[in-house]
This record gives structure tokens, C-alpha cells and sequence, in this order.
């Protein structure tokens, strides 16, 4: 398990790790959870929504509930400071993200299983939606623990719902692969009948969209939507040639959300 870094002061570790970030002997790390907490019961998991750009989207329960927690995982410290600072919030935060989150999930449990309760918000969004999470998520279940998903700001739906395109049925593909499996996914998807929601970045934006041009055709209907909830929202509806030349001519910036009607 990597080092846990917090910005400024505080630079805490998860318990179960030790200072070069391996993780303790069992008999050792065992004993540093258990002090104080050997008679509560098993804690709860929180997923926690946080907003995708405007601070005024999260909830009164969101704020509460990472007020309350003993401690909360979050995608990447430095991004998620500054909101808990906004909303006064003075937890120990932890990283949570793809690289150290397979070492992780059995002792986060094995900390459930002391008594405290955690929560887990991602730097944008709700956790687990193209966000770590998932593997937390099975390995808290597995243990019989209980889980808590709030309700919460997610890009797709503001998407989707302003895109035009039929929402009553749809399929949320999230990032495509970027090498492997990518061609076969494109071909899967060519007779989708659902809109098909993606999430892009500003770098891979026009060459996706070549792409689905070349496998959808061009007349194909997509709605793109960057921004959202920000000063500078923008969404740019249209046939997928309509869609590449107005990106073509204006500075690419933010996360994309690519809404593709379906066939």
C-alpha cells in the first residue's frame, strides 16, 4: 500500500498501514484498531454524492453524515480538502483510489468490523459510478456489514435528461477502454437500440467521436455536455459531423458526458 499523504498539516495513514506504507503484521495491526473500540458494534459504510461542480448541489444529509463518520476515504486528498473545509468539516481522511484500493478493501472491512463507521466520496460525483468504489462496495457485503448510499450528483442523469435523446430506456457505458477491447466494444454497441451514455476526456474527446461516426454513421443523433453545473456549462446537440466541427473550433476543457442515440 502506497504512503497516505493529506495536504498542509495533517498527514495521517491508515491504520492498518505502517509508516513505509507496508501493511503491519496482522497481531500488531490487529492491536492498533482494537484499543478503545472492542465493545462497539460493527460500523456502517456511507457512499457519499459530492457535487460535480457547483458546491450548492450537496445535500444537508451528505454534509451530516461526513460530519459524523470516524473517517472518510476519499479519491484523492488534495481534491477533496477543499470542500471538506468549505462545509467545516474536520475528519482524518484516508486515499481511497485504483492503485491501492485492492490492499485495502479487506482491512477497511476488518475496521468496520471495530466499530467505526466510514464513509467514501470520490472527487466528483457519486462513488463507484466510473470511480473506485465497486470493490469495497462486494468485499463490505461479503462481510455481512451494512452500506449506506446516499443520493446525490451524478453527470450523467443532467446529462441524459437535458440531451433530448430518449431517456426512458438507456445504458450508462461510462470510459470506453482506451486500447484493449475498445474495437470489440464499438462493434457491440453498433445495434444498441437504448441511448448510450459515455464519459470522455477533453484529450480523447474528437477521436471518440471520429470513432463513433465511423461505427454509428453520420447522422447519427448525440448530445455532448461539459461543465455541468459550472459557471461555463455547455451542451452541443446534433449529428456526430455537427458535434466534431464545433469541438474542432473551440477550446476543449472539463469533463465530456457524450449522449449517443441509439439505433
Amino acid at each position: 500500500m502506497h504512503n497516505i499523504k493529506i495536504p498542509h498539516s495533517q498527514h495521517n495513514q491508515l491504520p492498518f498501514a505502517s509508516a513505509n506504507g507496508k501493511l503491519r503484521k496482522k497481531e500488531n495491526m490487529t492491536q492498533s484498531i482494537t484499543v478503545g473500540f472492542s465493545q462497539r458494534d460493527p460500523g456502517k459504510l456511507y457512499l457519499v454524492p459530492t457535487p460535480i461542480g457547483n458546491l450548492e448541489d450537496i445535500t444537508l444529509r451528505a454534509i451530516r453524515v461526513l460530519k459524523e463518520v470516524d473517517l472518510i476515504l476519499a479519491e484523492d486528498t488534495r481534491t477533496s480538502a477543499p470542500l471538506l473545509k468549505h462545509f467545516g468539516i474536520d475528519k482524518k481522511v484516508y486515499a481511497h483510489h485504483q492503485h491501492n484500493e485492492h490492499k485495502a478493501v479487506n482491512e477497511i472491512v476488518r475496521f468496520l468490523n471495530e466499530g467505526q463507521n466510514v464513509a467514501l466520496i470520490s472527487d466528483a460525483g457519486t462513488p463507484a459510478i466510473s470511480d473506485p468504489g465497486f470493490l469495497l462496495v462486494r468485499a463490505v457485503i461479503k462481510a455481512g456489514l451494512v452500506i449506506e448510499c446516499l443520493p446525490g450528483a451524478t453527470a450523467f442523469v443532467p446529462a441524459l435528461v437535458n440531451s433530448g435523446l430518449p431517456n426512458d430506456r438507456f445504458c450508462f457505458e461510462g470510459f470506453l477502454p482506451v486500447k484493449k477491447g475498445r474495437q470489440t466494444r464499438m462493434k457491440e454497441l453498433v445495434t444498441e437500440t437504448r441511448t448510450m451514455i459515455f464519459y470522455e476526456s477533453p484529450h480523447r474527446l474528437l477521436k471518440t467521436l471520429e470513432e463513433f461516426k465511423l461505427y454509428f454513421g453520420e447522422e447519427r443523433q448525440v448530445s455532448v455536455s461539459r461543465e455541468l453545473t459550472k459557471m461555463f456549462e455547455e451542451n452541443v446537440r446534433g449529428t456526430l459531423p455537427e458535434i466534431i466541427s464545433h469541438f474542432e473550433n473551440n477550446i476543449l476543457k472539463g469533463e465530456f458526458v457524450i449522449c449517443v442515440a441509439g439505433l
